[in-house]
């Protein structure tokens, strides 16, 4: 499993990557890897204001329904629409096209507080 060097990650197996004060969301291939088959994304409307470590959405797949947890705090910019169509995309590419949200960051120093690849890939024993 591939984890990009410039994402920061959470234990509770998300991702986000920063571009000035805007932060894409996304799952880590780990989380897809162990949910199977994804069959169905939830994901927050544009505007919606979410918090550090609240429910976002949720991921259904095969075996059980997840929330997302939103690993930092922010406005909803906009929404990966192409997964309502293509839930499937989450299994295929979680890291890339897959992202699910882009929020405006309410504080972007909260980001050096997660954990880093290297990090995240002892906590899931990678």
């Amino acid at each position: 499993m591939n984890y990009p060097e410039t994402f920061r990650y959470t234990k509770e197996h998300e991702w986000v990557s920063v571009d000035g004060d805007t932060g894409t969301i996304g799952i880590t291939d780990h989380a897809q890897n162990e949910l199977g088959d994804i069959v169905y994304v939830d994901l927050p409307k544009v505007g919606a204001v979410i918090e550090t470590g609240k429910s976002l959405g949720s991921v259904e797949s095969v075996k059980a329904v997840s929330d997302i947890y939103a690993p930092v705090s922010g406005e909803v910019l906009e929404i990966n629409t192409h997964l309502a169509e293509a839930p499937e995309k989450l299994n295929e590419d979680p890291h890339g096209d897959a992202w699910l949200v882009k929020i405006r960051l309410s504080n972007p120093g909260a980001v050096s507080g997660l954990l880093s690849a290297e990090e995240y890939q002892a906590f899931i024993g990678g």
